[in-house]
């Protein structure tokens, strides 16, 4: 069994922070910044950067992915400058859980795509951009934003593997199990071919 770097106490304090601060929506933020309207009333009525790109506002769109993305990698980043590799784990994994049942949103949140990605970078830089351009690969290929979400987190535990990033294993069988979790109603829509593609409202 693996020693912990950091006390039980301090892991507690840092899942509490990073649920916190993974439970602050990009897309909430920006539809007030940019005067888009309820995004739950839009689309899918997803929070996410691919909701809200359905309402035509492509600078909008992308400041919702930074902002999601964000957070979940700044809050790893810091836990570990502050206690250590497990202590960021531990706080991004609970950042991507704040953000897809986010406390302030009712615990109804997002697919969690972003923050996920985000996270992925922070840990294990290498293992990050294999996933985003996997994500950006897979995208460009079919046009539809779920099936890729499905599809990277499908194989990111491979790459963790093939690039040497073992340690991260736990932490991401955990993610890649939530992903499909949350993508649940948009894996029924791509089996029954009803799943919009990027960009389409």
């Amino acid at each position: 069994m693996p020693v912990l770097e950091t006390p039980l106490f301090l892991l507690l304090v840092w899942a509490v922070a990073g649920y916190l601060i993974g439970s602050v929506s990009g897309g909430m933020a920006m539809s007030r910044v940019f005067g888009l309207g309820n995004l739950r009333e839009i689309g899918s009525g997803n929070i996410g950067a691919t909701n809200v790109l359905r309402t035509g506002n492509k600078s909008a769109a992308a400041a919702t992915l930074l902002i999601d993305a964000a957070k979940g990698a700044l809050v790893a980043l810091l836990a570990w400058a502050i206690s250590g590799e497990d202590a960021a784990q531990v706080a991004g994994f609970m950042a991507f859980l704040g953000h897809c049942y986010p406390i302030w949103l009712g615990f109804k949140g997002g697919k969690g795509v972003a923050t996920f990605l985000g996270l992925l970078l922070a840990l294990a830089w290498p293992v990050g951009l294999a996933c985003c351009a996997t994500w950006l690969a897979v995208a460009a290929a079919t046009r539809i934003s779920s099936f890729a979400a499905i599809f990277t987190a499908a194989v990111s535990t491979i790459w963790m593997v093939f690039l040497g990033q073992s340690q991260m294993l736990g932490v991401g069988i955990l993610l890649t199990l939530l992903v499909f979790w949350r993508h649940r109603e948009n894996i029924a829509r791509l089996r029954a071919g009803t799943e919009p593609r990027i960009g389409q409202k």
